[in-house]
């Protein structure tokens, strides 16, 4: 009889899974809005990104640009704007290589409701960085970028080093690509080097920070550039019981669906133990604020 109770009990327990490229978006916005990343960013664009594009393309009349793992877009036309301004009257040839028909789909609805974007021309490539990469190998035309950017994507590619020196092959001459990675100041680091028995093997992305790409980059022998930015994202929701925004962030944290409900009460309170940690986040106001500081690599080509 008593087998059969813990039989029963187990299997009402729900297994934990990944999320699904849908449940990914969902959660990838809750961490958006309760973060300053995209703020980090623009304060990058201010201040540092008219200067690091005022070298390119070297009087040409066309620029073309390449975003790899672009999502909706809102930083893509961010840069695109500055490229506009640093170079007035050049026309842009804007590609972008993303898989998510989701954000395909937001980013293409973004560019229709843009007034100021006549002399920039679109082509989406609804494919991973690697099936592209294929797709330019099989075809045999190396197409030269004058700008590559991979914000915050290089997590979801299956061969880090070999996709960096794949697209870096893709610029052209003066041409520049700009990575943005998390940094090894970030909160997210800690939790990587410290504490990974934490997170479940659901979490389906690569654990890089910056020094792990500034080293693929000094093996390539490659100039690069790195900026630091500071940035936070305030998990507070995350301890409270029950709240809906700290269950999708803690998903978003583990990559795992409904991991408050799924995971196992024991890892549960470990990773909460964790995220508390000095070295992952500092309170401020009675606000947990977990450090998403972010790194900025300029690559020479």
């Amino acid at each position: 009889m008593l087998s059969m109770i813990v039989s029963q009990e187990l299997y009402m327990i729900p297994s934990m899974r990944s999320l699904t490229a849908e449940e990914y978006v969902e959660a990838f916005k809750s961490f958006l809005d309760h973060s300053t990343e995209h703020q980090c960013m623009d304060e990058f664009n201010k201040t540092q990104m008219p200067n690091i594009m005022a070298g390119l393309g070297a009087g040409k009349s066309t620029l073309n640009v390449l975003g790899v793992g672009s999502g909706t877009g809102e930083q893509d036309l961010k840069m695109i704007r500055i490229l506009q301004a640093v170079h007035p009257g050049v026309f842009i040839d804007n590609e972008i290589v993303e898989p998510n028909p989701q954000h395909v789909a937001a980013y293409k609805e973004l560019v229709n409701q843009a007034p100021d974007l006549q002399n920039v021309s679109f082509i989406w490539h609804q494919l991973t960085s690697l099936e592209y990469e294929q797709q330019v190998k099989e075809r045999g035309t190396h197409k030269k970028f004058d700008f590559i950017h991979m914000i915050q994507m290089l997590y979801r590619v299956e061969d880090i080093p070999s996709t960096i020196k794949f697209f870096h092959s893709c610029l052209d001459h003066h041409g520049k690509l700009l990575i943005i990675i998390l940094s090894d100041s970030s909160g997210w680091a800690s939790l990587w080097k410290k504490h990974r028995d934490c997170l479940p093997a659901t979490d389906s992305g690569h654990y890089v920070t910056c020094s792990g790409i500034t080293e693929v980059l000094r093996g390539l022998g490659v100039q690069h550039h790195v900026y630091e930015l500071p940035s936070g994202w305030d998990i507070t929701e995350c301890f409270v019981e029950g709240d809906a925004v700290g269950g999708r962030m803690m998903d978003f944290l583990t990559g795992t669906k409904n991991f408050l409900g799924t995971a196992p009460p024991a890892l549960r309170r470990r990773l909460q133990e964790a995220l508390c940690q000095p070295e992952c986040s500092s309170t401020r106001d009675g606000r947990v604020i977990f450090s998403n500081n972010l790194s900025m690599i300029v690559v020479e080509s």
